[in-house]
Order: structure tokens, then C-alpha cells, then sequence
């Protein structure tokens, strides 16, 4: 029976999508939920799984075309077999290699197979939550969620699984050649670029910075961190505190959690945080939902998971979207200072630091301290500099002095 393969069924925000990588050829063998093809579209990569054991007939779109919702890509043949047939010698062998896969598809996906592969996960403790008992990605992630131990059992695999197929390699040189090699833009990357430009041409936007002495966090962090990890089963970072901290400072000054729609100015009567990730393919912004209703170990395995599914393009592209706030932490690859820019339609992004010891004057005295810039880069049309200015410090001050987020003070 023949089946079309068809485009996923792109969100409003989504126009199109290019075809990245056909994973099947034309003519290969092709078991249920297997993937075929990936669709990159502005936000996330898409996969597109086979519907059922056969083989892929034809390809009608190629790599880098751009194809629509809903548009055909290739013609699937259900139950068919691959041309190629097993030697006769090998037969016995063969059914029960055969018999085997069979049974290890009927309970695991191939995409959940990878992960668990990977990770060196005991499919037997996964809790199934797929139709007729299939282990799903998602129960693998669960399952690597809240037992992180068991999931870092096997480093030596690690480098392995985590290719780099960003980094472009040019061609050798002899020498005295100046060698150049020309790559197309991804779409990812052409839409950063292009919402990057946006953003500075249609806001006002200014950028205030300030300071916070990072001593307090980093003393509460060494002392706790041990039992946290023992009963969150997460480690205890530093942007679960900037994620509350935020948000605290969010809902006392709304208009920096507000949005600009036309001649509208909306205002968020919740706090969604974007998380910047940055990924091989570009930086991406999943978003943390209602963050005033989640605790510190809630946020940081949060954003360890959006890490670990940025990191394969599994982020799905509900959860990049809708955000009020945004926090980018550029202090990850060493940077003292930068001024971020808007996401829009938020009105404003705070950009995180490196922490540097630097001489500071306390009561008098000059003392070293681990010391961070803060900047928040905001909208002049929605947001005030007195408003802006105070934004921060409340952040410096719930920061430094840890026990006003317990306190609400």
C-alpha cells in the first residue's frame, strides 16, 4: 500500500520549512517510527518518522528544498520488502537477528533506542507511556531526569555521540594560497540574523548595567549543593536564582514584562522565561513556563533538559514561543561584557556575565570579591530608564542577599 510522507503541520508563526537531511534512501528497507527525513524551519528541526514497516519509494523533494505544511515529500510503500534477499546459508541466522529487532521495536522506538544508547540506559526501568507499550524519547528523557546518575555511567561513550558538525573545515593550503570556502546560511541562522536587524531598526533600544557581588549565591550554592543534587537529583546552578530573581523583579515592575503589539502595549499578568541556548545550528530561545509557580529544581532541570534537547534539535517549536522575558548568559564562554539584544515582541532581555574576582570597597576597605555585570537592554517606547534602572537593582539586591527571595521582601 502506498502512503504519502507529508510535511509536518506547521504553527501560524511557521510559513515553510527547507528539507535538511533525507536519513532513507530510495529503495531501502524501513521499520515503524524510523526516521526519514529532517525539516528545518525557522525556530527548531523537525523530524518526519516512517508510519510503518516498508520501504521508501521516491523522494520528491530534495535536500534544500522548501517545501509547505502538509506538502508531499515522498511515497512510502507499507509492507513492502527491500529488493536485496539473505543467503540462504545465512537464513537461520538472519530470522533471528530479524525476530529480535522485532521484539526490541515493539517496545522502543528507534529515536528513544538512540538516546538510550547513548546513555547507557536499562530500557527495563523505563516507565512506557507510547501506544501498545512503546518506550517513547520522552519516557527515555524522563527516566535520564530523574536518575542523572545512572545516566553519566558510561563518559568514555560520551565523545562519541556529540559530533561537531559546525565547525567548518577548509580545504589544505599550500603554501602562499589564500583559500576561502563558501557555505550557505542556515535557515536557523538567516532568521537570527534577520530578527537581530529587526529588532535594532523598529525599538528604542537602551542598554543599563549594572553590578552584583556574587559571594552570597556562590556561599549558599557550596553548602547546599550536595543535598540538593541528592534530593532533586539535579545540580544547583546559578540561573535558577537569576530565573527567580527575575522573576520577583518582573511583577514588581510590570511594563518590563509587558509586550508591544502595533499601537498596543500588553501587559503579562504571568512570567514566561526564554532561556538563550546556544546550539551548532545557532542560538535558540526555549521558554520557561509560569516561573513564579516553580521552585529551584523545577527551573534547573528545566533548563538542563531544553540543554540536552537543544543540543539534539529535539526542541519542539511551542516551547520557543510566547516568552516575556529573556535571560542570555553570555559569562558561559567567558565574556566580561555585552550589550544583548531584543527578542521581540518582549520589551526587554537581560544578559548574564563571567564571574571575575576584582577589588571592590567594602565599609572602607578594599576587599576581593566575585564580582558580575548585569545588563538589561530594554524598549524606551514601553520602558523607562527609572524603571529599567530599578529593575536591575532589585535583581543586584535579591541576589546578593538571598534570603529576600525566601522572604519576598
Amino acid at each position: 500500500m502506498s502512503i504519502e510522507i507529508k510535511a509536518p503541520t506547521f504553527p501560524e508563526s511557521v510559513a515553510d520549512g527547507t528539507v535538511a537531511t533525507w536519513h532513507k534512501q530510495p529503495g531501502e528497507a524501513v521499520q515503524r517510527d524510523e526516521l526519514l527525513v529532517d525539516i528545518e524551519t525557522d525556530k527548531v528541526v523537525l523530524e518526519v518518522v516512517a508510519p510503518a514497516d516498508g520501504v521508501l519509494k521516491n523522494v520528491l523533494k530534495e535536500e534544500g528544498d522548501v517545501v509547505l505544511s502538509d506538502e508531499v515529500l515522498a511515497i512510502f510503500e507499507a509492507g513492502a520488502v527491500a529488493t536485496a534477499a539473505p543467503d540462504a546459508a545465512n537464513t537461520a541466522d538472519s530470522t533471528a537477528v530479524t525476530e529480535e529487532a522485532s521484539s526490541a521495536d515493539a517496545i522502543l522506538s528507534p529515536a528513544a533506542r538512540k538516546i538510550a544508547e547513548e546513555n547507557k540506559v536499562n530500557v527495563a526501568q523505563v516507565v512506557a507511556t507510547g501506544k501498545d507499550g512503546r518506550i517513547t524519547k520522552e519516557d527515555v528523557v524522563n527516566h535520564l531526569k530523574q536518575a542523572p546518575a545512572a545516566a553519566s555511567t558510561a563518559p568514555t561513550a560520551k565523545p562519541e555521540a556529540k559530533p561537531e558538525p559546525a565547525k567548518v573545515a577548509l580545504p589544505t593550503a599550500n603554501p602562499g594560497e589564500r583559500i576561502e570556502k563558501r557555505v550557505p546560511m542556515t535557515r536557523l541562522r538567516a532568521t537570527i540574523a534577520r530578527r537581530l536587524v529587526e529588532a535594532q531598526q523598529s525599538a528604542a533600544m537602551l542598554t543599563t548595567y549594572n553590578e552584583v557581588n556574587m559571594q552570597p549565591i556562590m556561599d549558599l550554592r557550596a553548602k547546599y549543593k550536595d543535598a540538593f543534587a541528592k534530593k532533586h537529583g539535579v545540580k544547583l546552578g546559578f540561573m535558577s536564582f537569576f530565573v527567580k530573581a527575575a522573576t520577583e523583579a518582573l511583577k514588581r515592575f510590570p511594563a518590563v514584562n509587558a509586550s508591544i503589539d502595533g499601537n498596543d502595549m500588553v501587559y503579562h499578568g504571568y512570567q514566561d522565561i526564554g532561556v538563550a541556548v546556544s546550539t551548532e545550528r545557532g542560538l535558540v530561545v526555549p521558554v520557561l513556563r509560569d516561573t513564579d509557580a516553580m521552585g529551584l529544581a523545577e527551573i534547573e532541570s528545566g533548563i538542563n533538559d531544553f540543554g540536552l534537547r537543544a543540543r539534539d534539535g529535539k526542541l519542539g517549536i511551542d516551547e520557543m514561543q510566547g516568552g516575556t522575558f529573556t535571560i542570555s548568559n553570555g559569562g558561559t564562554f567567558g565574556s566580561l561584557m555585552s550589550t544583548p539584544i531584543l527578542n521581540p515582541p518582549q520589551t526587554a532581555i537581560m544578559g548574564m556575565h563571567k564571574i571575575q574576582e576584582r577589588p571592590m570597597a567594602v565599609n572602607g576597605q578594599v576587599v576581593i570579591l566575585p564580582m558580575m555585570y548585569l545588563a538589561l537592554s530594554y524598549d524606551h517606547r514601553m520602558i523607562d530608564g527609572k524603571e529599567a534602572v530599578q529593575f536591575l537593582v532589585t535583581i543586584k539586591d535579591l541576589l546578593e542577599d538571598p534570603a529576600r527571595l525566601l522572604l519576598d521582601i
